[in-house]
């Protein structure tokens, strides 16, 4: 597994992440504990060695907490947390004023079961509070020591911006795959400008690109993707048309299609890590794998004109 510097600390994380959002359950179907808690496992026997999860992810900081209180390599291991949003019955909250953030952390290293979080995010900018002031709490943290470095998900570059005059940022966590590439733009060269690790999402928009779900395949009433335009009508079947460009080269490199996306992913320009999402270990060994898999240039070509030949994506969800 590849190992990355984390923005400019000490902290090296694995270029290969697992995302524990889907193990909350709260979107994901069929998910229950001990399958949870074997993916953890194997996430770590993989090369893994940074976990990510939030505040707002139900039950998943409990698990990941449970899961690193038996593990002999738990010390390796960079956890990566989130503050501002929270969940309840009811939906979901912005929530990011300082004494809610305070708040969020103590019950995070309460359920992580940890004295200190290497890696704080602002989940996002809660639009009733000034994003100096979010930064400045999480800053508060850190001279505490209840947090290592900071971290922000979901901001426009000029809320990064903003942050990052406040409270030095070590990492981003904005949305990246191969469809959607927008921040390629101006958030890639910033932050390699300013040393600020980028730790993307959705590298396999949410399991479309791991190829494993047919053009036939019914989604279950309680699974949340149908929302996405990538998952509905000419988008769905264009999406597939590419998939089944890419599946010749995964093939001709013996590896699985989420192997490698997901190499393509880490090995674009500024990128640091691919939070990979897994509810079952088989998952997240398909993409762990893509941490010791370099694409040759030519392999490379042969994806890019497949993404060309596919041409741009609506990804945006539906309202």
């Amino acid at each position: 597994m590849r190992m990355r510097p984390l923005g400019r600390t000490s902290l090296r994380i694995s270029a290969v992440a697992l995302g524990c959002w889907p193990i909350s359950g709260i979107t994901s179907p069929d998910v229950n504990r001990a399958d949870s808690l074997r993916t953890l496992a194997a996430a770590a026997e993989s090369g893994i060695t940074f976990f990510d999860t939030a505040c707002a992810y139900g039950v998943s900081e409990e698990l990941l907490g449970e899961f690193l209180a038996e593990c002999d390599a738990a010390d390796s291991i960079v956890v990566a947390t989130k503050g501002g949003l929270e969940r309840d019955s009811q939906g979901q909250y912005h929530r990011a004023r300082p004494v809610d953030l305070r708040r969020q952390c103590e019950q995070s290293l309460a359920r992580l079961r940890r004295d200190s979080i290497q890696l704080y995010y602002l989940h996002a900018a809660d639009p009733e509070v000034p994003i100096e002031e979010s930064a400045g709490a999480i800053a508060e943290l850190i001279a505490e020591g209840k947090i290592q470095a900071a971290g922000a998900s979901n901001l426009t570059l000029e809320q990064l911006q903003r942050f990052h005059e406040v409270c030095p940022l070590q990492a981003i966590q904005p949305a990246y795959n191969m469809l959607q590439r927008e921040i390629e733009q101006q958030l890639v060269p910033w932050s390699a400008d300013q040393q600020i690790s980028l730790c993307v999402y959705w590298p396999l928009l949410k399991g479309l690109l791991a190829g494993h779900l047919g053009r036939d395949h019914v989604f279950a009433a309680n699974d949340g993707r149908p929302k996405y335009p990538m998952f509905q009508g000419q988008e769905w079947q264009r999406n597939h048309d590419l998939l089944d460009q890419l599946r010749p080269i995964a093939d001709g490199l013996s590896v699985p299609l989420a192997t490698l996306v997901v190499a393509w992913t880490i090995q674009q320009p500024g990128i640091t890590s691919a939070l990979c999402g897994a509810k079952r270990a088989w998952q997240i060994g398909e993409s762990a794998a893509a941490g010791e898999l370099v694409l040759s240039d030519q392999v490379l070509a042969e994806i890019d004109h497949a993404l060309r030949q596919r041409g741009p994506a609506v990804t945006r969800a539906a309202v």
